[in-house]
């Protein structure tokens, strides 16, 4: 079987990338530098899984509206995924995919400390649960993706996440980028010295089987999600929960 790999990137979670205070990520030079760290990350992702013998890896641009990255900073054999107005997430993931890796993710919601924690929108969202935990996009798209029965390879983020990757996968390789002091401060080493991703020999593992959804906006209203299914939300001009649902048992694989 040919192995396919998912790489969905991020921009809060990458090296050096601290955004504004008060402001989040925002659009300033952080955000500009970021844009190319994103990149090249993903592109330190990418190489070994070729050198590996991967038939085929596709980048997503999964940041804001999803026009964000440096892609001449792509590894040219690499497919893009970017833009909106799709719906869903992963679009293209197949249960023969080999395995998803996480880029530039960040901390959930009410993290303490860590830098730009969020689950999605902090101006719309309080807080997010999976099987009764907190969960932020990581955890959210683990299960998108543990649906199809594909699983989590590695992730690449700031201290927070990590610990929060290894919390719902398990041992799943790791690279911490930089360690949180606040939402808007970190600690790392200089980039020119910053080590590429080589995703490790452990197994890749996948989200839980089971994984009823309860969602709290800022507003004070909920939202819960029966039959173990987990709710959809579109962003673009503001965050709307939709009356959709999709099933995130993961299959088996055959």
């Amino acid at each position: 079987m040919e192995k396919k790999y998912y790489i969905a990137v991020d921009c809060e979670g990458v090296a050096c990338a601290v955004g504004q205070s008060g402001a989040g990520l925002g659009n300033g030079e952080n955000y500009r530098f970021a844009c190319r760290q994103a990149a090249r990350e993903a592109a330190a992702a990418a190489r070994p899984l070729f050198d590996s013998g991967a038939a085929e890896v596709l980048v997503w641009d999964a940041h804001g509206t999803g026009v964000n990255l440096d892609y001449d900073l792509l590894d040219p054999r690499c497919r893009i995924l970017l833009g909106a107005g799709h719906r869903g997430r992963f679009v293209g993931l197949e249960p023969d995919w080999t395995a998803v890796l996480f880029i530039g993710y960040h901390a959930m919601e009410g993290t303490r400390d860590a830098v730009l924690a969020h689950t999605f929108s902090s101006k719309t969202f309080q807080s997010y649960r999976l099987n009764g935990q907190p969960a932020g996009e990581l955890a959210i798209d683990g299960a998108y993706a543990g649906e199809l029965g594909v699983p989590v390879l590695f992730c690449a983020s700031d201290d927070r996440c990590v610990d929060e990757a290894r919390a719902f996968f398990g041992p799943v390789a790791a690279v911490e980028t930089k360690r949180s002091l606040s939402w808007t401060s970190a600690i790392i080493r200089h980039v020119r010295g910053y080590l590429p991703h080589r995703p490790g020999r452990r197994p890749p593992r996948s989200a839980g089987s089971s994984l009823p959804a309860a969602v709290s906006f800022a507003g004070g209203d909920s939202l819960s999600a029966h039959g173990s299914r987990i709710p959809v939300f579109f962003g673009g001009s503001g965050w709307k929960p939709l009356c959709v649902y999709r099933r995130i048992y993961p299959r088996r694989r055959r």
